[in-house]
């Protein structure tokens, strides 16, 4: 499509050239100079006016904002990124109106293959056909290029259609399918030809042809995963339902399509996949409680993880888990809305405890963990204290040691504090999302911007109901600054070297803001002169991209009319980088003096990253460079070991209280074995050598584990199991991968919060949900947020 003044199907692409606003000329502000990086030598600032250096703004950025106007009738818009640095992108519209029998919908399919500056309508492609709007979009792994659309159901009583592309988008083709997929087609991650699908009758079926055709290879199933190579793992029900059967399920496994079966488990309850672990909530012998097991080699044999067991009103929920280790929550008894994290060995099996009354809702099941993947080994969560206050907490070392975020020297105590000297940072994530305060996204940090992490927060003893303002880091989490005043929509360009921001407001907007050096200094930029309605900003997954998506409508009495606008910042940064625009950085480091300086996890890391005061373009090329030297060891590659902890702000392991005197047992191997330690062991992943090794004995008592429920030679239902019904949790499996900021528009109010947020009391009644233990990774239908890996978001 041409770039600019073409009206065709239904969608108008403009190039915006007008420039309107705060400066006299280039509709642009300055902002203030935000903290520097310590570590980073300080080499004179050019200020915050980017003129000064002899940037034309009003040509750079006026002539590469495109703006494209969607006039067909719609109600939400979901948008796809196909393939990495394809420029390709999908959008569908959707308007649907339920009706007593059925409902009435449209929807509007179109692609843009220049990064949204330029879209066409591509609806005629798939016979103008109306598209699911929950999980109507399935992309294929890497770069693919293949798409899957499902078609709505209603009317179609024998079978659904899907519309498939293995070019882009660029053709479709139409294929009616012998079931109705009740949830969205999963590709096999290494082989997009390998698809699987539940149907609303709760079958299994399996596709080796791209969808072409579909075979049914088991009836009854609840879940399905891939598992290693061709394996795929699912759990049946036998009696009516999976709910009616919850706890009495079959794990069961194939290696070839669905020719031969294996059952490797009964008397499930739920099951998961993280890393090199494979999951099992095992119901026990008397019937009211569950055991975690994990096995290593796709089933074959299993291990009981040493963690409590809960009862009827808890869960367990794997927060992260990779090749190395599992982080493992596990509620308190009683609706008490936290519970204990606990971190595995490199098995899986032993675990200790690495973080007490650690907050996990019982209204709807959000907790705030969140994997800062900028930092190796560095996580953020809450606690929930005494008083009922929620807190944030980081960890560096794998949840090793945690401890309060820093106050930003920039930033004062809220009003809420009641000791304005030990206030520190408090982070808004997933919790405060839900509970509708104005807090329009969680967290963000990218593996390509090393170091940078931004969030909504507060200051002061607990997190506060007050307006949230923006904060950073640029060293993974050890210092922060305030960036932005007020909750913002944010995103990470150019692996870092630009950050944009839009403000989260009630009233239309029509300015983007942004920082070329972290954060430091803002410029405002209008790029409309009428405003928008704004829903979020887009911009490719990796954060590589010099382009942002921004999202919007203009609303009448019967139509909603979208409207995005694309800006390009490659002609403001056109300089490539070059060797003298980047600086070494010690992550981790906070004392230069110190041999031991930025030994985290046994090893020193040395990254290659782009000076603040330089002004240039990474560009896609653009790959992080470290350099890696190995620590001695000492105490701090150490976890507690099994029955040990470490009080909190301390660094020495004791034991715990309830097990003092008493040997300690644990399953391991199908043997029972009595261990003796002096209440360290090594964190999995940990790369020191040499240095300080506390000693660990083990003696095998060579006596049959009394507690082995998954023994796959002892297989069998058991009659005196009977289903339960458990809290509802939502599973917050966390992966270090790249990711795509779009977020939906929230408005402060909804439900009174149930616990307090710093010395403002809130009480309301807390609901009961029913539901299963969550052991990996989930896409509900009504998202609140956005996923990391998902080239998929819902702007509404």
């Amino acid at each position: 499509m041409e770039p600019s003044g073409l009206m065709r199907a239904g969608v108008l692409c403009v190039l915006v050239v007008q420039l309107y606003g705060f400066s006299r000329e280039f509709g642009l502000g300055t902002g203030t100079p935000r903290v520097r990086r310590g570590a980073e030598p300080q080499l004179e600032q050019p200020g915050c006016d980017l003129r000064a250096g002899g940037f034309d703004l009003a040509k750079a950025l006026g002539n590469n904002t495109h703006k494209c106007v969607f006039d067909y009738l719609s109600g939400s818009v979901s948008l796809s990124w196909i393939g990495d640095r394809t420029g390709v992108i999908l959008v569908l519209t959707t308007f649907q109106v339920p009706l007593v029998i059925m409902s009435f919908g449209q929807s509007k399919l179109y692609r843009s293959e220049d990064y949204g500056k330029t879209f066409k309508d591509i609806t005629d492609l798939i016979n103008n056909t109306f598209i699911r709007t929950e999980f109507g979009m399935a992309i294929g792994p890497e770069n693919s290029g293949k798409v899957i659309l499902t078609g709505d159901a209603s009317g179609l009583y024998h079978g659904g259609k899907i519309f498939r592309s293995d070019d882009f988008a660029k053709n479709f083709i139409r294929t009616d399918i012998p079931f109705h997929p009740l949830t969205q087609i999963i590709y096999h991650p290494q082989n997009s030809d390998f698809l699987l699908s539940l149907s609303t009758e709760g079958n299994l079926w399996i596709s080796k042809n791209f969808g072409a055709k579909w075979k049914e290879i088991h009836k009854n199933v609840c879940l399905a995963k891939w598992g290693p190579s061709t394996t795929i793992f699912f759990t049946t029900y036998l009696n009516g339902s999976c709910k009616a059967d919850l706890g009495l399920l079959e794990l069961k496994r194939t290696k070839d399509f669905g020719k031969s079966f294996k059952t490797i488990g009964t008397k499930i309850y739920s099951f998961g996949l993280g890393g090199r672990f494979l999951f099992a909530s095992v119901m026990t012998e008397k019937g009211n409680t569950r055991r975690i097991h994990v096995s290593l080699d796709q089933g074959e044999t299993w291990n009981m993880a040493q963690l409590p067991s809960v009862g009827q009103e808890q869960f367990y929920s794997i927060l992260a888990a990779n090749d190395d280790m599992v982080f493992m929550h596990v509620d308190e008894p009683g609706d008490t809305g936290h519970g204990t994290i606990y971190t595995s060995d490199d098995q899986g099996i032993i675990y200790s405890k690495s973080l007490e009354r650690h907050f996990y809702s019982t209204t709807g099941g959000e907790t705030d963990f969140t994997n800062v993947t900028s930092l190796r080994g560095t996580f953020i969560t809450s606690i929930l204290s005494e008083d009922n206050s929620i807190q944030s907490v980081i960890t560096f070392d794998q949840g090793g040691e945690w401890s309060p975020l820093r106050k930003p020297e920039n930033a004062k105590c809220d009003s809420t504090a009641k000791n304005k000297e030990k206030c520190s940072l408090h982070i808004h994530a997933s919790y405060s999302m839900s509970q509708r305060l104005n807090v329009p996204m969680v967290p963000l940090s990218e593996p390509s911007a090393v170091g940078i992490v931004i969030a909504h927060g507060s200051v002061g003893d607990a997190i506060s109901v007050m307006t949230p303002d923006v904060y950073i880091s640029d060293d993974g989490g050890y210092t922060w600054a305030r960036m932005l005043e007020g909750p913002h929509h944010y995103a990470i360009l150019d692996s870092g070297g630009i950050i944009v921001a839009v403000e989260q407001t009630i009233q239309p907007v029509n300015v983007i803001k942004f920082s070329t050096d972290e954060g430091q200094c803002w410029y405002e930029y209008v790029f409309s002169k009428d405003p928008i309605s704004f829903t979020g900003l887009a911009s490719e997954p990796g954060a590589k991209s010099m382009s942002v998506n921004i999202w919007g409508f203009q609303e009448s009495l019967l139509s909603r009319r979208w409207i995005s606008y694309t800006i390009d910042f490659s002609d403001l940064l056109n300089r490539e980088c070059e060797e003298k625009d980047y600086t070494t950085w010690l992550a981790h480091s906070n004392n230069p003096n110190n041999p031991a300086d930025g030994c985290v996890l046994g090893y020193k890391e040395e990254f290659r990253r782009l000076r603040k005061s330089s002004i240039c373009q990474n560009g896609r090329d653009y790959i992080v460079s470290m350099v890696p030297s190995v620590c001695p060891c000492t105490l701090d590659d150490f976890l507690c070991d099994f029955g040990y902890f470490r009080p909190e702000n301390e660094s020495h392991c004791v034991e715990q209280p309830e097990l003092k005197g008493h040997d300690l047992e644990f399953c391991l191997y199908g043997r029972q074995e009595r261990l003796k330690t002096n209440g360290y062991r090594k964190i999995p992943g940990d790369k020191c050598v040499g240095g300080k090794h506390p000693d660990r004995e083990e003696t095998d008592l060579k006596r049959k584990c009394t507690s082995n429920y998954l023994n796959p030679s002892q297989l069998a239902v058991s009659s005196s199991s009977t289903p339960v019904i458990l809290a509802v949790i939502g599973l917050m499996l966390t992966t270090a991968v790249a990711g795509v900021v779009i977020i939906k528009k929230y408005v402060c109010g909804g439900r009174f919060l149930v616990h307090r947020y710093s010395v403002l009391q809130q009480h309301a009644e807390a609901n009961g949900f029913e539901g299963a233990d969550t052991l990996d990774a989930v896409t509900h239908a009504g998202k609140t947020g956005y996923h990391d890996d998902s080239d998929e978001d819902l702007l509404e």
